[in-house]
């Protein structure tokens, strides 16, 4: 089936999914904070102010105007020499260490060299670059999450169509998706010869092919660009933005749109107004693609996304056997469980656990793209005694994350039956952007029950009764509760009321949380 991008606009909120076979690939979304403020999103270039620097954390806080500071690490503060950089480039070809494991899973173009770079024989300190009150050019690495601030770093990359621009660190890269050698080799040869001395250019997966000509001209865009940042940067005073990436629109067709996209569905005369001009200036060869949505049915629920999306915050999923997989989000990390459920197979019992945990793998690659999972992530999958077995399923979900742009290592399956790994995380997931805690069981997602909290107000009861406080006890509390207090099940109060010749006075009360009771005498 077709590769499509479906852009749906409804007011303040833009939502993109990328689609072919019915599976999404990528999910994407925008909306407007509280009165129209943007959120600090990732590209942007702020001059920010340090206002906070903790030698014991090897970090710092940076003020870029908005309500949470921003989080810089060391490895992010300080910008290696050229001299380091080119130390670490010789002691990389002499080792071995730096060749992927055949489980790894390699990043698409954002390179993980300046990462590399910094951590190597690195001395600096947090203290050494940065002091309260300094001004710096960061960029943004990571959107707010959760609680937190947004992540920056010194290490500034501009993105084009094409390549990627990186004015302060020097290297020469390839995207790991370009996999032809020789057209590897001539695009590091274009790049060699388009790069100045100091600075570094990688090739994006797109350039495959790409001439001369058209790298140049996206290097020379990119440059221009990088000079405007710098005279404004000069102009303004911290905190203050700077750059602002292209909009959400732009960044979506420039970053997840290629040759292989049949057509872009758009729902919104205006929003394919914008589509229409973009793609004529960058992306001529995909002229005609372009579709304006006018049919009565919404066009993500034409196009089966928006049951999609509601797999996709959902706890437990079911697989087409009958099996299923419970996905649940903590603050620390992703845990996934995979359950046979229904499937009862046809042959052994072992053959019955590979093929769930075979058809599982697909399904958990699919919502780890669809949700955003990010982090440390487990997946337990069902105990399987034969070894090839276990290995068969560990490369089927090396094959199934080909598909993910995020950056992912995969550990091989343990003696338990368990999987181990990491997903680059850059932004929210799709459950913290659609979900919120829910405000009864305050995120927990368990409440205690009505004859638990029975007992509760025994126990406090009891301990008033003791003390001999008044003769008249008033129990306030959540009516599912009161009733349970009232039931011939429950004679607890009639009991108490003879022991200790004491009259207890229940009321129900019914904004009350099942939690919730209060409990006092005629005394105080």
């Amino acid at each position: 089936m077709a590769k499509e991008l479906i852009i749906n606009k409804t007011f303040n909120e833009t939502r993109v999914a990328l689609i072919e076979n019915g599976e999404i690939l990528e999910y994407l979304l925008d909306r407007d904070g509280p009165g129209g403020e943007k959120r600090p999103l990732v590209g942007n270039i702020y001059k920010g102010r340090v206002v906070r620097v903790l030698p014991g954390m090897q970090s710092a806080f940076v003020d870029i105007g908005h309500e949470k500071a921003a989080f810089l690490y060391v490895d992010d503060a300080y910008i290696p020499t050229l001299e380091e950089q080119r130390d670490y480039l010789l002691a990389k070809e002499k080792s071995e260490e730096n060749t992927p494991s055949p489980g790894e899973i390699i990043p698409d173009e954002m390179s993980t060299f300046t990462e590399s770079v910094m951590s190597f024989q690195r001395k600096t300190t947090i203290d050494q670059c940065l002091k309260e009150g300094d001004e710096v050019l960061i960029q943004v690495a990571k959107e707010p999450i959760s609680t937190k601030g947004p992540r920056v770093t010194k290490h500034i990359t501009l993105p084009g169509r094409h390549i990627v621009f990186m004015p302060f660190i020097e290297h020469t890269g390839v995207s790991r998706r370009i996999e032809n050698e020789e057209e590897r080799l001539r695009l590091k040869d274009l790049l060699d010869s388009i790069r100045p001395e100091g600075k570094g250019i990688i090739a994006r997966t797109v350039a495959e092919g790409q001439s001369y000509k058209i790298l140049k001209g996206d290097f020379n865009m990119l440059v221009r660009i990088w000079k405007d940042i710098l005279k404004k940067a000069e102009k303004v005073r911290a905190p203050n933005l700077v750059y602002s990436d292209l909009t959400f629109i732009q960044r979506v067709l420039r970053d997840i749109t290629d040759e292989d996209v049949d057509s872009i569905v758009v729902d919104c005369q205006e929003t394919y107004r914008e589509v229409e001009r973009f793609m004529l200036k960058y992306l001529p060869t995909m002229k005609g693609k372009i579709k304006l949505y006018s049919e009565d049915t919404p066009i993500f629920e034409h196009f089966g996304i928006e049951i999609e999306i509601e797999r996709g915050i959902s706890n437990k999923i079911f697989l087409r056997s009958g099996g299923s997989i419970n996905i649940d989000q903590t603050e620390a990390l992703v845990s996934i469980d995979v359950n046979t459920g229904k499937f009862v197979g046809k042959k052994t019992l072992e053959d019955t656990i590979l093929k769930t945990n075979l058809e599982a793998v697909k399904e958990i690659a699919y919502q780890m793209r669809l949700r955003n999972c990010g982090g440390i992530i487990i997946i337990d999958f069902i105990d399987m005694e034969k070894e090839e077995h276990r290995q068969a399923v560990y490369q089927a979900l090396l094959e199934a994350l080909k598909k993910d742009r995020a950056k992912t290592n995969v550990l091989h399956i343990s003696s338990l039956g368990l999987v181990e790994m990491t997903r680059k995380r850059t932004r929210e997931t799709l459950t913290r952007v659609l979900c919120e805690r829910c405000t009864y069981c305050e995120g927990t997602g368990t409440v205690k029950t009505a004859q638990t909290v029975c007992y509760d107000i025994m126990r406090e009861i009891l301990k008033i009764v003791k003390k001999g406080q008044g003769q008249k006890i008033f129990i306030y509390a959540h009516p599912e509760v009161s009733s349970f207090l009232c039931s011939e099940d429950f004679d607890i109060i009639e009991r108490i009321e003879e022991l200790y010749q004491k009259n207890l006075i229940l009321r129900a009360e019914n904004s009350y949380h099942i939690e919730q009771y209060e409990i006092y005498s005629d005394e105080g």
